[in-house]
């Protein structure tokens, strides 16, 4: 990756040192350095306003509705009655949005390590991060690790937006914190967590839903196009204690919501479950089976 974002140039993200995006940048809008990452938010010529931390895409303007909506409303539409959530990471406030559109929830418990990118996004993303002064929200700047490790506060759902597992959000992959989190959601909870890429990542795959298995008796995975993320298709990996994600899913409820998305609809949920083969070839072992 670069270490400088020209404004007259282009911004590159290497993934693996294998493959390369580049995105062409109009002008720096932030840059700073904070005690976990470098964060950057630039304008560009065809994404509108980008969001990166160590160099790495989080999000453009352009398709952040796409992970946002797709980390957010498959596991709420999913579970009967989502009350209380919990975000772990999701600093921009994009995830924060879309749970927040669900009447149900009656509270969301933000915790973010990095209070930098919190506060780059409310000054330069405001349609993405406006959510955070919601009065159902509350925002605690902490690690997220420490925080399911602590708290005796019971949640719904669970949703880990992080970043890759390197830098700060290594240990939100690792077995311990997966105990830890199952130990704060209710007896029919629904953990997601961010699973890169199904192209390049499944040795991280792999290891995220071997370190889950122990403390989850479903497992599964979904996905999702994006524009600015290596190879174009991500994943989320769905966990629960109860609940199928389409053996539950009830379209009934999102009809009922008539709520305006730009990706998700309940046909783009049931299809985002349809795995590849060689996916379902490599994470066979981890994975449950799914209703046809």
């Amino acid at each position: 990756m670069e270490e400088d974002i020209n404004p007259a140039l282009w911004v590159h993200e290497t993934h693996k040192d294998i493959v390369s995006l580049a995105f062409k940048v109009e002008a720096t809008l932030f840059s700073g350095q904070s005690p976990f990452q470098r964060v950057d938010v630039v304008q560009t010529a065809g994404h509108g306003k980008m969001l990166l931390n160590d160099g790495i895409v989080m999000l453009s303007e352009r398709d952040e509705c796409i992970y946002h909506e797709m980390i957010a409303h498959v596991p709420l539409f999913v579970h009967p009655d989502p009350k209380k959530i919990l975000i772990i990471g999701g600093g921009d406030g994009g995830t924060a949005r879309e749970i927040l559109r669900h009447p149900g929830v009656e509270r969301v418990v933000m915790v973010e390590i990095d209070k930098m990118v919190v506060d780059a996004c409310r000054e330069h993303m405001p349609a993405v991060s406006g959510a955070l002064d919601d009065p159902k929200l509350t925002l605690i700047i902490d690690d997220g690790v420490k925080y399911v490790a602590n708290t005796e506060e019971i949640f719904d759902v669970v949703v880990i937006d992080s970043t890759d597992p390197i830098g700060p959000a290594a240990p939100l992959f690792d077995s311990a914190f997966y105990e830890n989190t199952a130990k704060c959601l209710a007896d029919d909870g629904i953990l997601i967590t961010q699973s890169e890429s199904p192209f390049y990542d499944t040795e991280i795959q792999t290891s995220m839903f071997s370190n889950q298995r122990p403390h989850f008796p479903k497992l599964h995975m979904y996905l999702f196009s994006n524009l600015t993320y290596p190879g174009g298709l991500w994943s989320f990996g769905f966990a629960s204690k109860k609940y199928c994600p389409l053996g539950d899913f009830r379209k009934n409820r999102v009809d009922a919501a008539n709520f305006d998305t730009f990706y998700y609809n309940t046909r783009i949920h049931r299809a985002a479950f349809a795995l590849p083969q060689f996916t379902k070839k490599a994470l066979a072992d981890l994975l449950d089976p799914l209703p046809e």
